[in-house]
């Protein structure tokens, strides 16, 4: 076993971009062209790949065969420890009829790899895939055991990678309960991954459903957050992510902000996809600087911006008081519409104008 291999897998525990370049290297001891990693859960799926597979997966991907192909099903269904070929998983007779490899693999010279699919207690499973030219053969038995060699490191480095996950959408809202506010992350479905005290408390407000759902006991707003979920990966969608919260009987109004969580490295793991904030009804006011720049993973200028905007400052007041010029001062008033989902300045101004942090 290559050491060096091994730990560049678990630095992918980390830092999940790295993926493709240790997909490669697998792949170089199958004498492949290279490799691919599928995470599949319940209601969504997402890969990646080796540069040079990029364009054949998103084909693939788009015609539905990721999830749906005879591969993926019958790697699962075999609940076998290993890398496994395609005489392990076909007969000639079905790879001839298979979609995957008649209509896609096969006319881009492949057509022979060795795969494996690893369970997390995620209810994520994973199918890791070395891809050969279809002129090499067969992948051979010594190659699956060197393969092999290296199962158990892909899935600790997988599970770690969901677990860090967790734990860091568990920390943004503990963050958030230091400052009094109630919070939740959630994934793109809307399925919660962690929620402090005080949003569990918010009975008057919140409705724990089963599969770790929140529903919102204001009807209108349920249906602003649900529709706010589904369009957080939808570029320039127009929809509104701060909304009131009514409670039932005497329960005081409250502001629902929906967060959106955008990365440069998406993990192909468990994803936080936005983080709901309840904050009280209050007199607008500007909020404290630190929590407008964690909020919203705004640069420091632009969180100083967006602080003078919710204090009714103007673009020159702004650009005076900071010694910078206006079209300085415009540039970041893009880079907060872009990161706070706005697209208006009266949006953002409404928007943290209802954070406020509890004296109490």
């Amino acid at each position: 076993m290559d050491p060096q291999l091994c730990d560049e897998i678990y630095e992918c525990a980390f830092f999940p971009e790295h993926w493709p370049y240790v997909l490669d290297q697998l792949a170089k001891l199958a004498d492949g062209v290279g490799g691919h990693l599928i995470s599949a859960g319940s209601s969504e799926l997402r890969w990646t790949a080796s540069t040079n597979l990029s364009g054949g997966m998103e084909r693939i991907a788009a015609s539905g065969l990721l999830r749906t192909g005879q591969r993926p099903i019958r790697m699962s269904a075999s609940q076998h420890a290993g890398f496994l070929t395609e005489h392990d998983l076909f007969t000639d007779e079905e790879l001839a009829t298979d979609p995957i490899y008649r209509d896609f693999l096969l006319p881009a010279g492949l057509g022979w790899a060795a795969s494996t699919a690893i369970r997390l207690p995620t209810d994520i499973t994973l199918f890791f895939t070395v891809e050969r030219l279809h002129s090499r053969g067969p992948v051979e038995r010594n190659v699956v055991r060197q393969l092999d060699a290296f199962r158990p490191d892909l899935a600790r480095s997988a599970l770690i990678s969901a677990r860090l996950h967790l734990e860091r959408a568990r920390m943004a809202t503990d963050m958030l309960e230091l400052i009094r506010l109630p919070a939740l992350s959630f994934d793109q479905t809307g399925k919660v991954l962690s929620a402090n005290g005080m949003m569990e408390s918010m009975a008057s407000h919140v409705t724990w459903r089963s599969h770790d759902r929140i529903s919102l006991m204001d009807a209108a707003a349920n249906h602003q957050f649900h529709d706010a979920v589904s369009k957080l990966d939808v570029e320039n969608a127009a929809h509104v992510r701060s909304f009131a919260v009514r409670g039932t009987g005497q329960g005081a109004s409250l502001v629902a902000h929906i967060i959106p969580i955008r990365r440069s490295a998406r993990d192909i793991f468990i994803r936080c996809a936005g983080v709901l904030v309840l904050t009280p009804v209050a007199a607008p006011q500007a909020p404290p600087l630190e929590l407008v720049q964690s909020l919203f993973d705004l640069t420091p200028a632009e969180a100083r911006v967006a602080r003078h905007l919710a204090a009714g400052d103007t673009l020159g007041e702004i650009a005076e008081t900071g010694h910078v010029s206006r079209n300085t001062v415009r540039t970041q008033v893009r880079g907060v519409l872009e990161k706070t989902g706005c697209s208006r300045q009266a949006e953002v101004i409404a928007l943290l104008g209802g954070i406020s942090v509890s004296r109490c």
